[in-house]
């Protein structure tokens, strides 16, 4: 292919996958930061055996095993029960107690992955005020990471930086080491399959939202649009949560204010 010039047109083979991957699973590869998620799939793709990116793309249309590995590894399903300790304690001795006093807490934990942000939001909300009526909704783009956090069950691994008080508390132990939540959590959690690039949860839906280690792979214009979107699903005074790495880019435009590092409240 030549350009109106004569010269020939580079060929982008990154931008052809990403969009053929879109094809297969609806995900926009496109819409995450070039560097590094075209660095983890090629290097990615070289482990499974394939030199160039088209010819790991044929390998993806034919063989759903090997497409269903190669979600997993691009979808960054990271998390574990109470992970960032720092943030759990706010949550516990500040933040649940202030929200509770409304006498509710409508939390959402966005890009929950398999469940243990959700898990702990809920043990944290019951510990901090039992008295309030609580729920908890889950959302993730990866139906089988959903489907994993709907059964409510962690390994030795997820647990492993865990208050051992609240593990016994929440959770029930299993002969191999990990941990099921107790029924009490799983009443108040829901999860469903939804794309947080294009999640616009209803206004004012939510007093409590969490989206912590998501954005950080999202090019900027994509981060903002879903911070903005995450704010307009906050009631005034409810709080928006991110991870200990991130920060909301200009928070007063979004009707937002930095109460303390990682944490801000709806205006």
């Amino acid at each position: 292919m030549t350009s109106p010039t004569g010269v020939a047109a580079q060929h982008d083979d990154y931008v052809d996958f990403c969009k053929g991957i879109q094809r297969l699973s609806t995900i926009d590869l496109l819409r995450y930061k070039r560097g590094q998620m075209e660095r983890r799939i090629r290097t990615f793709a070289e482990r499974r055996g394939a030199a160039e990116l088209p010819g790991y793309l044929q390998i993806l249309r034919s063989q759903p095993e090997e497409l269903e590995q190669f979600l997993d590894r691009v979808t960054i399903n990271v998390s574990e029960l109470w992970r960032n300790p720092e943030q759990w304690q706010l949550l516990e001795r500040q933040i649940v107690p202030d929200l509770a006093q409304a006498g509710r807490i409508r939390a959402l934990s966005a890009g929950c992955s398999y469940g243990a942000e959700a898990f702990t939001v809920a043990a944290t909300c019951l510990t901090a005020a039992p008295r309030a009526k609580t729920t908890i909704a889950g959302v993730d783009i990866d139906r089988r990471m959903v489907e994993r956090a709907r059964q409510a069950r962690f390994s030795a691994s997820d647990a492993r930086g865990a208050p051992r008080e609240a593990l016994d508390r929440w959770f029930t132990p299993r002969d191999d080491g990990g941990w099921d939540a107790r029924p009490e959590l799983r009443a108040i959690c829901r999860f469903d399959v939804g794309d947080l690039l294009e999640l616009r949860p209803r206004e004012q839906a939510y007093d409590l939202v969490l989206c912590r280690n998501t954005v950080i792979y999202f090019t900027d214009d994509v981060r903002d649009d879903v911070h903005a979107r995450l704010a307009t699903a906050l009631r005034p005074g409810g709080y928006l949560i991110v991870g200990a790495t991130e920060r909301v880019s200009d928070p007063a435009a979004r009707g937002l204010e930095l109460t303390r590092p990682f944490t801000y409240r709806k205006l």
